[in-house]
């Protein structure tokens, strides 16, 4: 999915909280920073010559765009700061002795305001290469794929062993006290909580992240989502057993409006907006998916979100799993795969 830096924040954010890729970026740029305070800045002029705009074009975006600049680094310079910074460096770049202020972008103010102007071929040219370096390294981190991202969290392993557990007494419900074809009304009831949790049967999630019928669909699920959907399952099959046992076998329309019903339950409500929220973000962020029937979930992945599935925080799960004392694990795991 093309992306457009100039009209969506959502996208402009994720390469700013990209931990991993910013260092890349500055590199691949080469700007000249000023090192001050701490950290690396320019002025309004500065960015106004690397862009090739007019330094008032420069003061217009920051005007209509001051919340996001500020959030993603730009500053006000003055006080004894300002003096300073006139000191240090004043033969180097033009600063009216008597401004009271001048404002400062640090490399992701920088990196932001490229991202909006629509003015400059320069800043034009950046955004492709923001792009270029933000997917490579996604795919360098990955080995090449993003289908299973979501098993770099580390806790992704003991969601995963959780949520067989739920499975299990899922599917014995459904087999002990529902009527219907065994293959048929498995899937049929599945689709149910999916619909419930995430808003998309399996065979529309299969679709948008280009799964094969092959692919298990759960073991592509970020940890959060399989905890939703194992605390569902484990609802309902609660709810399944507990009336079956009172009027003998259920319809799969029966099942249908308990699982309507406990998606309405103000205990699974937190449960369920987490899952979409991290679905939606995460899904867009790492692997371009769009999910459209959770969209108004979407926002910006966190340094820490990057950080636990690209950075160093982030596993390599099939190293891990090929480790001898995690062999009975990975067999459990796939035993599942296979059922």
């Amino acid at each position: 999915m093309a992306k457009d830096l100039t009209t969506s924040q959502i996208d402009r954010q994720n390469i700013l909280n990209n931990t991993v890729a910013l260092p890349r970026i500055q590199e691949a740029l080469d700007v000249k920073l000023l090192e001050f305070e701490g950290r690396y800045v320019l002025t309004k002029q500065m960015v106004a010559d690397y862009y090739g705009v007019d330094y008032r074009t420069i003061s217009r975006y920051i005007e209509n765009h001051q919340d996001e600049l500020e959030h993603n680094g730009y500053f006000l310079c003055k006080g004894n700061s300002l003096k300073d910074f006139k000191l240090r460096f004043a033969q180097d770049i033009d600063v009216p002795n008597k401004t009271p202020q001048i404002g400062l972008f640090d490399f992701r103010s920088f990196l932001n305001i490229g991202m909006l102007l629509t003015e400059s071929e320069k800043a034009k040219f950046v955004r492709s290469r923001i792009l270029d370096i933000v997917i490579s390294t996604i795919n360098e981190k990955t080995g090449g794929g993003t289908k299973y991202i979501n098993r770099r969290d580390v806790d992704y392993l003991p969601a995963a062993i959780q949520e067989e557990n739920y499975r299990k007494n899922f599917t014995d419900a459904i087999k002990n006290y529902v009527d219907g074809h065994k293959t048929y009304k498995y899937a049929q009831i599945t689709d149910m909580v999916y619909k419930a949790v995430f808003r998309e049967k399996a065979k529309e999630y299969k679709k948008l992240l280009d799964l094969s019928k092959k692919d298990n669909l759960r073991r592509t699920l970020y940890a959060e989502v399989l905890k939703a959907v194992s605390s569902f399952e484990n609802g309902a099959a609660f709810e399944i057993k507990k009336k079956g046992e009172e009027v003998g076998l259920l319809t799969v329309d029966e099942v249908e409006a308990i699982i309507m019903e406990l998606a309405q339950h103000p205990l699974m409500e937190p449960i369920i907006y987490d899952a979409r929220q991290k679905m939606a973000s995460r899904d867009l962020a790492f692997r371009d998916v769009f999910h459209g029937n959770i969209a108004e979930y979407l926002k910006a992945v966190t340094p820490e979100e990057f950080d636990k599935f690209i950075g160093s925080k982030s596993l390599d799960f099939d190293a891990i799993m090929a480790l001898p004392e995690n062999q009975e694990v990975l067999k459990i795991l796939k035993q599942a795969e296979d059922e």
